[in-house]
């Protein structure tokens, strides 16, 4: 695989969109249906290239980002749970490398020394499914599965049928969330999957299927037919603390009759994390269940609460995972997908093999060059062997993208296998196929005329980030779409209208009655009134993640200032000068340019879809139909909030890190610029040029111990 620093933009884009697609698909499957279809480390794998291109190409960060998400939405048949606290994910670690780099980046946003003393907590990753239980006055009142991280399945009835949940906590706080992890132990797996077998009901793959299959039943009975277990290892809300420590937390938790993990040992830093990691790992296969690595945590609670969260991690913690594993398999075909953008992406489907306790039967080829066995820069990869139908090929379950085809038998391939050729046409429209110079992607030149990109287009519009409209879901566009009801967003507006009182043509179709029709009427009409940065997510602009549309929401009064922006900058040339310092750009560009998280090849790609005139008909059609919410400021309280700050010189009773971490959390905009706009600058000892330019501007300049002061207590 091409070296995330050598990806050209074009070739960083479609890999991006490979991966949003792998990793909803992974979301669905392990979260939703309790029954993944890759492993762990193949999940993670997938993750990591796409936080590792997104760190090198920020602009290119999508709108369905997988960085912004935790889980999957919670399924339908259970009632929902939204968690007071939310229940992130963690952030990867796959070698030794990676556990220094962690502990190195810890003591850099604290402004530790290398031999200050640091300590942190190391337990084994249970491999099961996630927990939250509330109680109050020490009485279990409800318990609820991560879901997405923000909103869970109720499953009270279940998890009080499992013996190391307490239902009573004596001398508990008043308000306690415990978090762990529901399991099911090897022995009790064989002797449920036994049974099954033995009366005809469906076996599991593994235990983790079969817990998380136990535990999401309707009927409590069922669950309490089946042996779950519960370790209990983090928090939630808390009326009281529970200690100082992680530790010593921990402990606290088996003192309110927790089963916890006996593995759990504090650590003084990288070398020793890695020694238990290494005792564990030898300990895995005897333990009698199922782990996927080590996780390591900030011992100090005080020093966790300084170093806070990421979108979708914490910065304190970190989950050290265990190598995963190869398989050989024969491929069978190769297909072709369309996407959003147009981008041709092959995909093998593959002989299924198990790999890691997985089920494998598709995986990813990349671009036609990775077929051809040739890497981004034009050199051999796979010793320059190319990949073709009927070949026997090894999957490789690693660190990089999941699944891949890592390696060909070519003492295996068939005397009738043919070199594979690349379609130039689109076969969904029959447009042409083009690749442009520089570009690892071919690309369908067919836009909305080509059904499979007005699809995914649509099914984009719908999705949960963007109008996320209740009853309207992939499959109901796909059936829409077929029956030619809508074309394109604005058709959905007018399906009340188009049908009139007597919904005959839709309640007459299989699946919906006058109540589900009227039902999602009334849903589409609550998205006529939109959050801007939903509506900006919804349009599916290449590019345009969802985090770029936040940025762009809270930096423009309304959707009409930023079109005309866009608008003048079609009209202005745009500069060779990557630089985004304002004097280096035409205005309106610049305008784009110097919020952070906004590139040039966000912008770029912003401004040509205004620019076309079919692609701004669609959304203006669609305009017609909204009322656009502005942005409202995060914690309005707050003394900065919708300020935008500038962080400058030497900060000495916080990082820098940490400084722009806070003002964010407080509703701040942190620029890296000084300019008009700027309302704030802090400025520490060294501060430069940006200090002269503030007091040029009259912009209100303060140093650390203001800064500090501004906020105390917030």
């Amino acid at each position: 695989m091409k070296d995330v620093q050598t990806l050209t933009q074009e070739e960083a884009a479609a890999e991006l969109a490979q991966l949003a697609i792998d990793l909803s698909a992974a979301n669905r499957a392990y979260h939703q249906n309790d029954a993944p279809e890759i492993s762990d480390a193949d999940y993670d794998a997938l993750k990591r290239r796409n936080a590792e291109i997104e760190a090198q190409f920020p602009e290119l960060k999508r709108t369905d980002s997988p960085t912004d998400k935790v889980g999957a939405e919670p399924a339908s048949g259970f009632q929902k749970i939204t968690h007071s606290v939310p229940m992130l994910s963690l952030g990867n670690a796959f070698d030794d490398g990676d556990v220094t780099e962690f502990d190195r980046s810890i003591r850099k946003y604290l402004g530790f020394g290398d031999e200050d003393p640091l300590a942190y907590t190391a337990e084994p990753k249970i491999d099961g499914l996630s927990l939250s239980l509330r109680y109050e006055n020490g009485q279990l009142i409800h318990a609820a599965t991560r879901g997405d991280g923000t909103t869970g399945e109720n499953v009270t009835s279940n998890a009080r049928t499992i013996a190391d949940i307490p239902a009573h906590i004596p001398n508990a706080p008043d308000l306690l969330e415990i978090r762990g992890e529901v399991y099911m132990s090897h022995a009790d797996f064989e002797a449920l999957n036994t049974r099954q077998s033995e009366t005809g009901d469906k076996t599991f793959a593994n235990p983790r299927n079969a817990a998380a299959g136990s535990l999401r039943q309707l009927d409590a009975r069922i669950t309490e037919s089946r042996p779950l277990c519960f370790f209990a290892y983090a928090w939630g809300s808390l009326s009281a603390p529970l200690g100082e420590t992680q530790s010593g937390a921990i402990q606290q938790l088996k003192n309110f009759g927790f089963q916890i993990n006996e593995l759990t040992k504090t650590c003084n830093g990288p070398v020793e994390m890695i020694e238990h990691y290494r005792d564990i790992e030898t300990k895995r296969a005897t333990l009698g269940y199922d782990i996927d690595g080590v996780v390591y945590k900030v011992d100090d609670l005080a020093l966790q609460a300084r170093l806070g969260f990421r979108s979708t991690t914490p910065r304190w913690a970190i989950a050290h995972k265990f190598p995963a594993e190869l398989a050989w398999t024969r491929l069978e075909t190769i297909d072709i997908q369309v996407g959003r953008t147009g981008a041709l992406s092959p995909v093998a489907r593959l002989q299924p093999v198990t790999v890691g306790g997985v089920i494998v039967s598709n995986a990813t080829l990349h671009n036609e060059d990775y077929i051809a066995g040739l890497g981004g820069d034009g050199s051999k990869i796979r010793g320059g062997k190319d990949i073709r139908e009927g070949d026997w090929v090894q999957v490789y379950r690693a660190g990089d993208v999941i699944p891949k085809v890592a390696d060909v038998d070519l003492t295996k391939r068939p005397k009738t296998a043919m070199p594979y050729v690349f379609p130039t046409v689109c076969h969904e429209c029959g447009s042409d196929a083009i690749r442009d110079d520089g570009d690892a992607i071919r690309r369908c030149t067919g836009g909305l005329i080509c059904p499979a990109q007005a699809i995914e287009k649509l099914k984009h519009f719908v999705s949960r980030a963007a109008f996320d409209i209740e009853g309207l879901g992939a499959k109901q566009v796909e059936q829409f779409l077929e029956d030619g009801w809508i074309k394109e967003p604005a058709d959905i507006f007018e399906l009340r209208a188009r049908f009139g009182a007597g919904l005959q043509q839709l309640k007459n179709r299989e699946g919906w009655g006058e109540k589900s029709a009227e039902n999602l009427f009334d849903a589409i009409d609550e998205r006529r009134t939109i959050e801007f940065h939903r509506f900006l997510f919804g349009l599916g602009i290449r590019h345009l993640g969802e985090a770029a549309a936040k940025d762009l929401a809270r930096n423009f009064a309304d959707w009409e200032t930023l079109a005309d922006t866009a608008d003048r900058a079609a009209l202005e040339p745009a500069t060779t000068d990557a630089s985004k310092d304002a004097a280096a750009q035409s205005p309106a560009w610049a305008t784009f340019l110097e919020i952070d998280g906004i590139g040039r090849a966000l912008t770029q790609s912003l401004v040509a879809a205004l620019a076309q005139d079919h692609e701004r008909a669609v959304i203006d059609r669609l305009v017609a139909h909204l009322t656009i919410l502005p942005p409202e400021d995060q914690a309005s309280d707050s003394p900065v909030a919708g300020k935008t700050v500038v962080f400058t010189g030497t900060l000495e009773k916080m990082t820098r890190a940490e400084a722009k971490a806070r003002a964010e959390a407080l509703g701040a905009k942190v620029s890296g610029s000084v300019s008009a706009k700027t309302d704030l600058l802090v400025a520490g000892p060294g501060a430069g040029s940006k200090a002269k330019k503030a007091t040029d501007l009259g912009i209100e300049t303060i140093d650390e111990d203001g800064w500090i002061a501004l906020i105390d207590g917030l």
